[in-house]
Parts: structure tokens; C-alpha cells; sequence
């Protein structure tokens, strides 16, 4: 999928929020999902020593920390072919089966579209 305009541009906003979070924090990934009520919450990869968490787990935990019952879309921006299977699983949780996960290159150009499922 390398037309990254003919996302919905809901969808094209959370890619956007990924890849910001990304540049502006200097991680390796950046990540965003959108609630059930339309608010998005993003975050950067978690690297410390004693706690590590990619970018699409952190936004998936901010999420919840907020009171989000359930997800719409999520986005990672990252230098992986593909989601793992640890954020799929995050995003299956809160969102269920069908969520869509976009993931995007650093560029901002959606490589894939997959379920959570």
C-alpha cells in the first residue's frame, strides 16, 4: 500500500502522530491508536532497564491508563516488515480481532494493513 493518501484520513492522522513520536523522541518506533470515542494516544519506544516496550504496547497501555474500553485503528511506524506478535496480540486485547494495524516506514508510507487477529 504505498499511496498513503487514500487512507481514511483518520487513519492517515494516526500514521502522521506515529511517525512524529518517533523523529521527535529519537526512538526506533513510534506508534498510535484511536479509541472508541475518536482520541488518539501515542507513544515512542520504552527502552530502561528494567522495563522495555515497543511503541505500539506503550500507546495500547496509554490507552487503557485513560479509560479506553476499545480501539478503532492502530499505527506503528517502524523499520520492521510487520507488526510483532506481541503488539498484534496488545491491539487483538483492547480492540479485538478485526482492528486494523497499519505499519508504516519512517518515511510515513504504509507498507501493510493487517487485522489484529
Amino acid at each position: 500500500m504505498a499511496d498513503t493518501s487514500a487512507l481514511d484520513p483518520e487513519d492517515r492522522k494516526i500514521v502522521t502522530l506515529a511517525r512524529s513520536a518517533r523523529a521527535r523522541n529519537g526512538v526506533p518506533e513510534g506508534a498510535a491508536v484511536r479509541d472508541e470515542t475518536g482520541r488518539t494516544y501515542v507513544a515512542g519506544t520504552v527502552a530502561l532497564d528494567s522495563l522495555k516496550l515497543s511503541a505500539l504496547r506503550t500507546a495500547v497501555a496509554m490507552a487503557v491508563a485513560s479509560g479506553a474500553t476499545s480501539l478503532e485503528a492502530a499505527a506503528v511506524v517502524t523499520e520492521a516488515e510487520a507488526a510483532s506478535v506481541e503488539d498484534l496480540a496488545a491491539v487483538r486485547d483492547l480492540g479485538g480481532a478485526e482492528t486494523p494495524v497499519l505499519v508504516a516506514g519512517f518515511d510515513g508510507v504504509v507498507r501493510l494493513m493487517v487485522s489484529a487477529g
